[in-house]
């Protein structure tokens, strides 16, 4: 089993302190889930990010945050809604600063009627690419400032390679990718997309980060893995032909969700 990955989990803090044995264990890898909510970021937050610098002291897990995106589609027309995005990015990159956390999720902003439509309109994609450049590009260097790599998650991408190429296109190692497994399980499900090997496959050695949920192809569900659909020996398959070391982030809702999707992976000698 040693030669096996070690997933990691993505908590908010007072469940990060509840698991404390089973993280730093294994020095598992660590999203931490309180820092994307648009409230928050409009409050004074030190005492919570003091708490989580308290949690993390003598852990030798990499750790992150997922950023905001709540309502903040990344290739906007809307110069003021612009001006919203920098102000979440910002915020939550000076939270990973203080945290000492290298890597925080951003979410693609391609969607099902962008696939659908990208070759009816015009320099669709080009201006995909544009606002998405223009809006990131920003974020992205003060990303490189702090030393957070961000992940692009896909949501609603049916095209595994598109939003590798639209994050390749800011040519920043700060700006990596992320695969979602339970959204491209919906993608591919709901929307025929390939299957979620494919999306891992299609990220290669930009992959960095992976969020494990367990779905059934028509919502995104966040199951305890082996609840789902999804083939998971195909989906580690992938990942062991990958270099890149992605972070394995176990994505689900409670913390026996993720205590039993451990033990899941372990029993298919998947995972550690």
């Amino acid at each position: 089993m040693t030669d096996l990955p070690v997933v990691g989990a993505a908590l908010p803090l007072n469940q990060f302190i509840e698991m404390r044995d089973v993280m730093f264990g294994h020095d598992r890898d660590l999203e931490l889930q309180d820092f994307h909510n648009p409230q928050l970021l409009d409050s004074d937050y030190s005492a919570l990010v003091d708490r989580a610098k308290a949690a993390l002291t003598g852990y030798g897990g990499r750790h992150g945050i997922h950023g905001p995106f709540w309502d903040l589609p990344l290739a906007t027309w809307d110069p003021q809604i612009r001006g919203v995005i920098h102000d979440r990015m910002f915020k939550a990159l000076g939270i990973c600063e203080a945290l000492g956390s290298t890597h925080m999720v951003v979410h693609s902003p391609y969607l099902e009627w962008d696939h659908r439509n990208i070759m009816h309109y015009p320099n669709a994609k080009e201006g995909i690419f544009e606002r998405f450049q223009e809006t990131m590009a920003p974020v992205v260097k003060r990303a490189e400032e702090v030393g957070t790599t961000l992940v692009l998650e896909n949501i609603g991408d049916i095209d595994p390679h598109f939003r590798v190429e639209l994050a390749a296109s800011l040519g920043s190692d700060a700006l990596q990718i992320s695969v979602d497994t339970g959204h491209a399980h919906y993608a591919h499900g709901a929307c025929g997309a390939p299957p979620v090997d494919y999306y891992i496959k299609a990220a290669g050695v930009r992959l960095q980060h992976v969020h494990l949920q367990d779905a059934d192809g028509y919502a995104d569900r966040h199951w305890a893995l082996g609840e789902g659909t999804i083939r998971w020996d195909a989906v580690f398959r992938a990942i062991g032909q990958l270099n890149s070391k992605p972070r394995l982030i176990i994505e689900v809702y409670g913390d026996q969700s993720v205590a039993r999707s451990i033990a899941y992976l372990q029993s298919k000698g998947l995972a550690q």
